[in-house]
């Protein structure tokens, strides 16, 4: 097994003994250890069986523990001291070279990316690929433009003064990205970090083991290594990171690590953000057309990294009387798309890893769901394959109807009438996002008003996510805070209030001795009443 390490980014020499004004940092596991991994819970054992060679280099290697994270912050918070990052043309270049990186390293992340997930390399160059293009394409174009300070209002009791917002970088930021989307999710905010000129370490999941490998390998030659670093390891190497005291850290995951997250955050007083996720709906009205609604949440579940996304449909819900009709509907877009057998279909993901296999056919082995299905259901442990699986009125206590599910289960609750999807989806915990599919103008209208999720998407889904003009992110349990396009920048920004003013002006009027005239003329300019100012100024008073 590939012995993941920490490549601070500095040339050295291979082969050499000594490394030339760098270091690495490795981590070696312990015989049969089991582990709990990041951003989900994933538990591993495994034996490593090395040559007398690779036992012998092993002996040199040092772990990454917190005091080397220590002196990782420490030369990133010197080197962001430098003001380096600050410039346009810093930023610009870091950017670029991301852009470039892409470009040229194209196959080799359509590769990393099937080793881990099997993921199709149509949907890598759609969802990871193009998106993360597009994100340093935008951050090119209008850095300039988001730099610039912005002009503020002032009011009278400043006169004569002007005002204005910068956005200044909040520091070194600590990124902690996740599997499903192993490229996109870990670069996509790097992108912002460095647009906002922070110093930046990224810590790769882990489970996409692949990706994390190769991110460290591109970022390493392509990026400036005294401020943009990379961190590969498990459990121990980001609990070592979380103990340093960061400007901002930006997580994808899961809420139950979330918590930890921002718990170890708290100690510090540093701010989060927190991409998560939750059980997020697609309402179906029978006002619709029939075949485009099904493609459509066909590409928001199983085109979605089969299910495995934050942002995939949960569940549906529809009425009783409409139901049979999306069922077979749904039945006849899955045979088309992915053939009679969708396990020998190459365009379905597989499951992650054989944790998450097992946590799914759990959610189907439960007594009462099992024989809730209507579609589906065979699965491939060997592969790590599951087919998608369509589940009808499975009961609300069960566990798939309470936990996300993040696989490619989708059940299908019914109601009487579609107003009634309301009170569903308000009995869960708010959604990272909430499909609506009707032509109804007015049951659009009170969707938006009555549900709460982190974004509403009508006749659609997922598509959101590549309106850079949009924020993304949740509210409550599906996460807080909020990034792409600007809200990227904004996002790792402070935003510094400053007001000019020269000496003219002084009025004795805020000085003691506090006299009743003064305090006639501060309640007349408070108030705004410049009739009331006038006369105050003059010696009369409306009392």
């Amino acid at each position: 097994m590939r012995n993941p390490s920490v490549r601070p980014f500095q040339d050295f020499s291979t082969g050499a003994a000594c490394l030339n004004k760098s270091f690495i940092y490795n981590y070696t596991y312990r015989k049969n250890q089991t582990h709990i991994s990041f951003p989900y819970l994933s538990l591993t054992s495994f034996s490593c069986r090395c040559s007398a060679t690779m036992a012998a280099e092993e002996k040199q290697m040092q772990k990454f523990d917190v005091e080397k994270a220590a002196s990782l912050m420490k030369e990133l918070r010197n080197n962001y001291n430098s003001r380096k990052t600050k410039s346009y043309e810093w930023r610009m270049s870091q950017i670029q070279s991301i852009a470039n990186m892409i470009e040229e390293k194209e196959e080799e992340i359509i590769e990393a990316i099937h080793k881990d997930l099997s993921k199709p390399p149509f949907e890598t160059f759609i969802s990871e690929i193009s998106m993360t293009k597009s994100s340093c394409k935008l951050a090119l174009k209008e850095l300039k433009y988001w730099m610039k300070p912005e002009k503020a209002k002032t009011s009278l009791t400043t006169y004569p003064s002007s005002a204005e917002i910068i956005s200044e970088p909040l520091g070194v930021v600590l990124v902690i990205s996740t599997w499903n989307y192993p490229f996109l999710l870990s670069l996509d905010p790097v992108i912002g970090a460095i647009a906002a000129g922070n110093a930046v370490v990224l810590k790769p999941s882990e489970i996409a083991l692949a990706t994390s490998s190769l991110l460290a390998k591109l970022l390493e030659d392509y990026v400036d290594n005294s401020a943009i670093r990379v961190v590969e390891g498990a459990v121990a190497e980001t609990s070592a990171l979380l103990e340093q005291k960061w400007d901002k850290i930006f997580y994808t995951g899961s809420p139950r690590v979330g918590r930890i997250v921002m718990a170890a955050a708290a100690k510090h007083l540093t701010p989060v953000i927190l991409e998560l996720g939750g059980k997020s709906p697609a309402v179906v009205d029978s006002t619709i057309n029939l075949q485009v609604t099904i493609r459509r949440i066909i590409a928001g579940k199983w085109m979605a990294n089969n299910g495995q996304a934050c942002i995939g449909v949960d569940y549906i819900i529809t009425t009783k009387d409409f139901a049979p009709k999306l069922i077979d509907s749904l039945r006849n877009e899955l045979k088309e798309f992915f053939g009679k057998n969708p396990m020998e279909s190459k365009d379905l993901s597989r499951i992650v890893n054989p944790f998450h296999f097992a946590r799914l056919a759990s959610l189907l082995d439960e007594d009462k769901v099992s024989d809730k299905i209507v579609y589906g259901g065979q699965r491939d442990e060997k592969q790590l394959k599951i087919a998608p699986t369509i589940l009808l009125d499975v009961p609300d206590d069960s566990t798939i109807m309470k936990e996300e599910i993040f696989g490619p289960l989708l059940p299908i609750v019914t109601v009487e009438k579609i107003e009634d999807s309301f009170d569903v989806i308000k009995s869960k915990p708010k959604p990272l996002a909430a499909y609506f599919f009707s032509d109804d103008e007015q049951m659009k209208k009170e969707f938006v008003q009555n549900i709460s999720a982190g974004g509403i998407v009508f006749n659609d889904t997922i598509v959101h996510t590549t309106v850079s003009s949009l924020p993304f992110g949740g509210v409550g349990e599906s996460g807080m805070g909020s990034y792409h396009g600007k809200f990227s920048f904004d996002a790792f920004s402070h935003k510094k209030a400053v007001l000019y003013r020269s000496f003219n002006g002084d009025s004795t009027t805020r000085y003691p001795p506090y006299t009743a005239e003064k305090q006639k003329l501060l309640r007349a300019l408070f108030n705004g009443n410049i009739l009331g100012l006038l006369l105050a100024l003059i010696g009369w008073s409306r009392d």
